[in-house]
């Protein structure tokens, strides 16, 4: 009877603490590869969205450029483009199509026509009539102060010298005939740069007409351009330039403690040629 009720007497406390200890070490062996797989697909998902972001912005900054000089704006431009005064846009005078360093040092800084609305009639030989002063937006295209400057058909250019209505007095004749419908363009000033903001490294896209720099994407370290003439060759002279190459440098926005080299910060580097379409086809 004794020996009976010894062998059913169930554990000791030895035992118990024992499978205590083992189990915790247990735990806490899965909780660390929990850690560590958390760790790890944080920073991977980090690196991804900081990718994506890098070639969608990347994208957009290649579409713009390569469209540099689109309206025939060269008429607005003095020589070696055209016969004109420049583009004076936010209190800055362009008189190129492409700006190097402008309007800072290692900034760039591009003459295009851009947004559109459509030609409804022509009053005078010096006046258009549009279908509306604004965007599907609702964005400002025209007015007489920073958004003067207008192209027909993509293929002549003007100031606006007044505004009634929807009826734009230009600067000067037109040169050809246009049929209703025809898009008409607003002209802009591009600049692309990297700014501080909220204390971040922040890549920067300013129209030049008082909204001030617009955020494209955070964490962009570093914006480079470089410039090519039509031999491929490096250049300075705005109108031999055929080729713009970007360099972009993004980084993730947090640390990885793991990742020793640049302070933790796992970084990418994108780097594009853009051909510019509209150089050297000044009418």
């Amino acid at each position: 009877m004794h020996g009976s009720l010894r062998q059913n007497k169930g554990i000791t406390l030895i035992e118990l603490l024992v499978a205590l200890v083992i189990a915790g070490i247990l735990v806490a062996a899965v909780y660390r590869t929990f850690l560590s797989q958390q760790k790890t697909y944080t920073v991977q998902e980090q690196v991804v969205d900081m990718q994506q972001n890098v070639r969608a912005l990347i994208n957009r900054m290649m579409r713009e450029i390569r469209m540099a000089g689109f309206g025939n704006v060269s008429m607005l431009l003095p020589p070696p483009y055209g016969l004109g005064p420049g583009v004076t846009i936010g209190g800055r005078t362009y008189n190129d199509v492409v700006n190097l360093d402008t309007p800072a040092a290692g900034a760039l800084t591009i003459v295009s026509a851009m947004g559109s609305t459509s030609l409804t009639g022509i009053p005078a030989t010096n006046q258009i009539t549009v279908n509306s002063l604004t965007d599907s937006q609702g964005n400002t295209l025209f007015d007489t102060g920073d958004r003067k400057y207008v192209s027909i058909g993509g293929v002549e250019s003007y100031t606006i010298t007044n505004i009634v209505g929807t009826t734009l007095t230009l600067s000067g004749n037109l040169t050809y005939s246009h049929l209703v419908n025809t898009p008409v363009f607003a002209i802009r000033a591009i600049s692309y740069q990297v700014g501080i903001v909220d204390g971040k490294p922040t890549l920067l896209r300013d129209e030049n007409t008082g909204a001030g720099g617009q955020s494209l994407a955070d964490n962009i370290e570093t914006l480079q351009f470089g410039y090519l003439d039509a031999n491929g060759n490096p250049t300075a002279n705005p109108p031999g330039i055929r080729i713009v190459q970007v360099t972009l440098r993004a980084t993730t926005n947090d640390s990885d403690p793991e990742y020793k080299s640049d302070g933790g910060y796992r970084k990418r580097t994108i780097a594009s040629n853009v051909r510019l379409r509209n150089m050297g086809l000044e009418l």
